[in-house]
């Protein structure tokens, strides 16, 4: 059949463009580079994961920059002169200690009664920066009192405090037979313990906040760290922590210990597979469409609300189930466990991976709740120290699966 001229014309028409060939090749070649380059970049992120060590350190830590440590503290006494050793463990603590030497430290829960003892004797002063019940008791240096609001002056027979200028105690305590009480207020409670029976000084305040990094230069809070910390020269600076503690327990064998080699390849494996599906799939689709809703209201506005409303109420145990609950939920989930799993299970799994006795955190995260402020203060600092530890840990275990 012979074809016109028209008709010839007109079917090369319909044919698609030597153009329009190359462009799509050239669009499909472009999503391959896109989802290869998108492999490695995930790959480069999981590399730097398992290589990059975690920062452990919490709490008036020393040599921690974070707001809740104490580096200024502690480069505030080094210009003075005062020449400070930083130790992690009580063998290094105990090699460090002289009778001429500071020893300070902030709770050492990590610790039994016996050794808590055995750290501080040697040593002609000792700093508490952290206070907890357990220290009063074993010290007998007094009891929990209500917190009292506003600033407070030294008021007490302390040289060295009286030109500290006021400062706002985080927890009061009334002082024992022959315990000098410092920042009293109208009821003659304390926010400072000073022991100097039997020729050893003993002190005792709650200065989570006082002498951390966000909050040193308010008030007289700086001041106050160098009057405690400046008695002498040499100042040995113990942080406690669950590594470091005497009671001997043996752990569980882990998840990744009980995990054959090739795992975590394969997981790698089907990680990667299951991005290349997703961006493969989702670009058949189109871009997303952004819609305005009617009203938007941020999070934490919701959470500042309830929280100005607990704090109305008084209600320390209600804040204070409402921060154990959201430390379970963390806990949880990093240790792998169900959302349903109960705070015993929680307790016992984080006792196994920190490798302490079993039943040690069920008190934390299953016992009664506080009933005051003052507790609930210190139940606040325990979970957030328990999330860091087993956070350190998680991350540890990672690190050296191979």
């Amino acid at each position: 059949m012979t074809l016109t001229a028209e008709q010839d014309a007109a079917a090369f028409a319909d044919l698609p463009s030597t153009a329009v060939r190359r462009t799509g090749r050239l669009r499909s070649a472009l999503g391959w580079i896109a989802i290869i380059v998108a492999v490695i970049l995930f790959a480069l992120f999981i590399g730097g994961i398992s290589f990059t060590s975690p920062d452990s350190r919490g709490t008036l830590d020393p040599e921690s920059a974070k707001d809740s440590g104490a580096l200024a503290l502690a480069e505030i006494m080094r210009d003075q002169g005062a020449e400070i050793t930083v130790v992690r463990t009580r063998a290094q603590a105990r090699a460090a200690i002289s009778d001429d030497t500071t020893l300070v430290m902030a709770d050492p829960f990590n610790l039994s009664d016996d050794a808590v003892t055995e750290l501080i004797e040697p040593a002609g002063h000792t700093v508490f920066l952290s206070s907890a019940s357990r220290l009063l008791r074993l010290l007998d240096l007094g009891e929990n009192a209500p917190v009292a609001a506003g600033d407070f002056t030294a008021r007490c027979e302390v040289p060295e405090l009286a030109k500290t200028g006021t400062i706002q105690p985080e927890r009061f305590f009334t002082p024992a037979a022959g315990v000098t009480g410092c920042y009293v207020d109208d009821a003659g409670n304390a926010g400072l313990l000073v022991d100097d029976r039997g020729g050893i000084r003993t002190a005792l305040i709650e200065g989570s906040s006082l002498f951390s990094n966000e909050h040193l230069a308010e008030n007289g809070n700086a001041a106050l760290g160098l009057a405690l910390l400046g008695q002498t020269d040499n100042i040995v600076w113990y942080v406690p922590s669950f590594a470091d503690t005497d009671i001997e327990a043996q752990g569980a064998d882990t998840l990744a210990a009980l995990t054959p080699d090739w795992v975590t390849p394969a997981i790698l494996l089907l990680l990667l597979a299951g991005i290349v599906v997703v961006i493969s799939r989702g670009q058949r689709f189109g871009p997303l469409v952004a819609e305005t809703l009617p009203v938007t209201v941020r999070a934490s506005e919701t959470m500042h609300g309830r929280a100005h409303l607990t704090a109305k109420a008084a209600d320390s145990a209600h804040a204070a189930e409402s921060l154990r609950d959201g430390s379970l939920r963390r806990l949880a989930g990093r240790l792998g466990l169900t959302a349903r799993s109960t705070p015993a299970e929680v307790a016992d799994a984080a006792s196994d991976r920190l490798r302490i006795p079993r039943g040690s955190l069920h008190q934390l995260l299953a016992g009664p709740l506080p009933a005051n402020d003052a507790e609930l203060i210190d139940t606040a600092r325990r979970l957030a120290e328990l999330e860091t530890a087993v956070e350190t840990a998680v991350h540890v275990e990672r690190n050296n699966t191979p």
